[in-house]
């Protein structure tokens, strides 16, 4: 039976045994176990099957425009390595990781964070952290994560945690313009999922060591092509083309070219909206102002429950001037930052037989659906 349930099982015993694994280890070392053993699944091909990340490949990268749910696939990787008890650090520059289970946050939107208070929770055996560099400004971001990283580093290669570390906006944390960046980072970069908008800004040496490229949304053609040519790296012909609510992923490891799959959501996806997002206030600048045609109105909408109390009470014309030009999905996506409600407004918008009764009918019921339905649980 414990035979049975090995993941490897040696033929020779004793000392022939010991011979057999260390001429296996030599000889294919990463492949030893299977990939559900230590790996963490993304999603499931179409063909069947889950895919997985390994911790013990290269580093991967995340990659999409902006507000297509890049954020939403990291996080609902965090909850697959609270799975396996790995523990992670996450480097959170937009304050996207706000209330992520599992987790400890060091910094806000207000109050940047103080490297040893980090350092010190990431030392804790157990410890999940998020360093929120929000209240940093953008120039700030590179010199601190730069001072953070050598430490962490050394930190792993010492005692192996964390296990994994989520770089979110890393063009900016490690762009390609940074003459001293090799003093910064090791030779190698394991166990790394590094995410953006623009992977041809991230630093060459870095993007060679990526071993599993993970492209969402529309353009995915386009965010391989620029991978390719920052990177150096040889990108297959004839692409396929995921749909909206599918993702590419490449293991340049394998033989086999880039694949679809649909992605995992996080369990946590609707637990964890804000609730600044439902009946706070996102600031006056990131409101959204309901104007009309001629501009004639001013109507401020600070949070979503504002949004959907002034949206039953505007004209039909002025409801349908922000849902032509777009307006809804757009804020949905770029503020609230929930892809799948943004997702949602889109294919209302873009659905010309839907008069302004039904259109706000539909947008107000997703709303009420994603902000105030039972959350999700992890059997559902």
């Amino acid at each position: 039976m414990l035979k049975e349930a090995a993941d490897i099982r040696l033929a020779g015993a004793h000392g022939a045994g010991v011979a057999e694994l260390v001429e296996m280890v030599c000889r294919d070392d990463a492949n030893l176990t299977p990939p559900e053993r230590h790996g963490l699944a993304v999603g499931a091909f179409h063909e069947g099957g889950a895919a997985f990340i390994e911790p013990h490949r290269g580093g991967v990268l995340i990659a999409g425009r902006s507000g297509i749910g890049k954020s939403t696939l990291a996080i609902a990787l965090t909850e697959r390595m609270v799975e396996k008890e790995y523990e992670f650090c996450i480097f959170d520059p937009e304050g996207d990781y706000d209330g992520l289970e599992n987790a400890v946050a060091v910094g806000d939107s207000k109050s940047p964070p103080k490297t040893e208070e980090a350092l010190q929770l990431v030392r804790k055996a157990g410890a999940n952290v998020v360093v929120n560099t929000q209240a940093l400004e953008v120039t700030e971001r590179p010199q601190f994560f730069a001072k953070f990283l050598p430490q962490i580093c050394t930190m792993r290669a010492r005692t192996g945690r964390p296990h994994w570390l989520i770089i979110d906006e890393a063009h900016h944390l490690l762009p390609n313009n940074r003459g001293n960046l090799q003093h910064v980072l090791p030779e190698q970069l394991p166990s790394a999922i590094f995410i953006t908008v623009h992977p041809e800004a991230i630093s060459a040496d870095l993007l060679r060591t990526v071993q599993v490229i993970i492209a969402l949304g529309e353009g995915t053609e386009e965010v391989l092509a620029a991978f390719g040519r920052a990177a150096g790296i040889k990108i297959p012909p004839d692409l396929p083309r995921p749909a909206a609510t599918e993702v590419l992923i490449w293991y340049r490891y394998r033989q086999k070219g880039p694949q679809i799959l649909q992605p995992m959501q996080p369990n946590q996806l609707h637990r964890r909206h804000t609730q600044k997002d439902a009946d706070g206030d996102v600031g006056e600048d990131l409101s959204f102002y309901f104007r009309g045609p001629e501009k004639a109105l001013n109507l401020r909408a600070q949070n979503l429950q504002l949004f959907q109390q002034i949206a039953a009470g505007v004209d039909d014309r002025t409801w349908e001037h922000h849902l032509r030009a777009g307006d809804y999905s757009r804020w949905f996506r770029d503020v609230i930052k929930n892809p799948e409600l943004a997702q949602v407004a889109q294919k209302i918008e873009e659905d010309r037989s839907l008069d302004a009764k039904v259109s706000r009918e539909r947008i107000s019921e997703s709303v009420r659906r994603l902000y105030t339905a039972p959350a999700r649980t992890s059997d559902s």
